[in-house]
């Protein structure tokens, strides 16, 4: 592992300066990275928020300047810096004055702020343009912003810019650069939208990663609550009851369900706002400032929206819903026991999720308690003790002695010409799928075998009053309780001209 900047490549004048703002040790993003983009290579980087990925981009860009020497032409920048909101790119901003002092000339380009200010800035010419992706893309095309000689270009989080929808945006930015630019993507997880992205917009790129390890801070107290579904909200309210839970994060997986929970908490009496890539930037901000003052006890957010947020003394993390992605449980629980301090996390797990607690488990290598009882479909308590058993992977089953199938036609498909000669053939009383044989009093009865779509009931293939079974039975039928009459078929139009076609043929012949 790299153990100064200087062994990155940077220049002497740099690295004096970087040991003058206290940075003197690369992190792992850093020292991936760096390297690659002093060569003018495309990178994508995979780091979370925290990791030094404004270093990362940032040096090589100084850098670059640096060897151009002189100033940008009025209405031009050599470099663009997009960033899903304007907390990021204020941090990116001071960060990168904290590197390269007065001497750098900056815009900050964000919504919310005045367009008058920002426009005269980029009339004088600027080294670096920081914006979000839609108040940038508005001065391109009201010609207020020349990027054809920008040579530099950073999509920081991208996979944020992506859950707000600024994806078209970016790309339409990118586009106006032009092909010469030198690219460089950031994002925290590698998923196959952020992929095709990088396809698109990355030229033969170096792909870095610098995730940190998956495990837990010791001093959170972790705790699984098993409740069902509905039983969620009754369970959330419960534990907000104590006035310990001072400063509490709850996490949905959708946007949808975050402004559910923000709503019912609300109906429900408590100080709740939501926070996730729907919200406009004004919400997202008046949510921020309310819970970082304390007049929102309650922040409820989405995984993605949450990066960024550097909020202190958060007691508790509540993960209403546990994450696809068992890596993200790591960052949602580290928001809180922040410097030193304790703090908890408490998970509500639903019978459909248990899957995803075993993920997390085998992830951090720690089996959480568990407390609490679900229910099962047949309404028989499923208890914690249960839970932990089923944790374990199950065991394969044994082959079945005669190497048969359970069901005689299990696993059959047929097509719409089979299906109709099969309702043909029940028609008729002959042919795959006949009747039961009528008994001897010559009158037909309904046969009681159970029968399920696409193959025969678990039980006896000979219905109890002694006819045979259908052995493939119509794919309309359900199920049928023992004496029950099998419901009314069901035809199609296409099977009625058929039967009408057969009747007009019978009577003809009859004719």
């Amino acid at each position: 592992m790299t153990t100064s900047f200087s062994e990155l490549g940077l220049s002497a004048q740099l690295v004096s300066a970087l040991t003058a703002a206290g940075f003197t040790t690369p992190t792992p993003i850093q020292a991936k990275a760096i390297p690659p983009q002093l060569e003018r290579r495309d990178i994508m980087g995979i780091a979370q928020t925290g990791s030094g990925k404004t270093a990362a981009f940032g040096l090589p860009i100084l850098a670059g300047l640096a060897a151009l020497g002189g100033r940008a032409n009025p209405m031009t920048t050599r470099a663009l810096i997009l960033a899903p909101t304007r907390e990021l790119a204020v941090q990116i901003d001071e960060v990168l004055h904290k590197l390269a002092g007065a001497k750098l000339s900056t815009v900050l380009v964000l919504g919310g702020a005045s367009r008058g200010g920002q426009i005269q800035k980029i009339a004088r010419g600027v080294d670096v343009v920081i914006a979000t992706p839609g108040r940038l893309k508005d001065l391109v095309d009201d010609r207020k912003l020349k990027l054809t000689e920008t040579r530099w270009l950073v999509l920081d989080e991208a996979d944020r810019m992506l859950d707000m929808g600024f994806i078209n945006a970016v790309k339409e930015i990118a586009k106006a650069i032009g092909p010469r630019r030198q690219t460089a993507m950031f994002s925290a997880t590698m998923a196959p939208e952020i992929a095709e992205l990088a396809k698109g917009l990355l030229n033969d790129p170096v792909r870095v990663e610098a995730n940190p390890a998956a495990q837990t801070v010791g001093t959170i107290d972790q705790r699984v609550i098993l409740a069902g579904s509905k039983e969620k909200r009754g369970v959330l309210n419960k534990l907000l009851e104590d006035e310990s839970l001072s400063r509490v994060i709850i996490f949905s997986r959708t946007k949808h369900g975050a402004d559910r929970v923000a709503k019912n908490l609300a109906i429900d009496g408590h100080e709740a706002a939501a926070i996730h890539g729907n919200k406009s930037n004004n919400a997202r901000q008046a949510a921020l400032k309310g819970f970082a003052n304390g007049s929102v006890r309650i922040l409820v957010a989405t995984d993605i929206a949450a990066r960024g947020i550097d909020v202190q003394n958060i007691t508790h993390v509540i993960n209403f819903e546990l994450p696809d992605d068992p890596e993200n449980y790591v960052h949602r629980i580290g928001r809180t026991a922040r410097n030193g301090a304790s703090g908890f996390a408490i998970t509500l797990c639903d019978g459909t999720e248990r899957g995803k607690l075993r993920d997390v488990e085998r992830l951090i290598r720690k089996t959480l308690p568990v407390t609490g009882e679900l229910k099962g479909n047949g309404g028989e308590v499923i208890d914690a003790a249960q839970v932990r058993a089923q944790r374990q992977p199950p065991r394969p089953q044994a082959p079945r002695p005669d190497g048969q199938r359970k069901h005689a036609n299990a696993g059959r498909h047929f097509s719409g010409a089979k299906k109709a000669a099969i309702v043909d053939g029940r028609k008729r009383g002959h042919g795959e799928g006949h009747a039961a044989a009528a008994p001897a009093n010559g009158q037909p009865q309904r046969g009681n075998a159970q029968q399920v779509r696409g193959g025969v009931g678990k039980g006896s293939n000979v219905s109890q009053n002694g006819g045979a079974a259908p052995t493939i039975p119509g794919w309309w039928e359900k199920p049928t309780g023992q004496g029950t009459p099998a419901p009314k078929q069901r035809w199609n139009k296409k099977q009625k001209d058929a039967g009408r076609q057969r009747r007009s043929d019978s009577e003809r012949a009859a004719g």
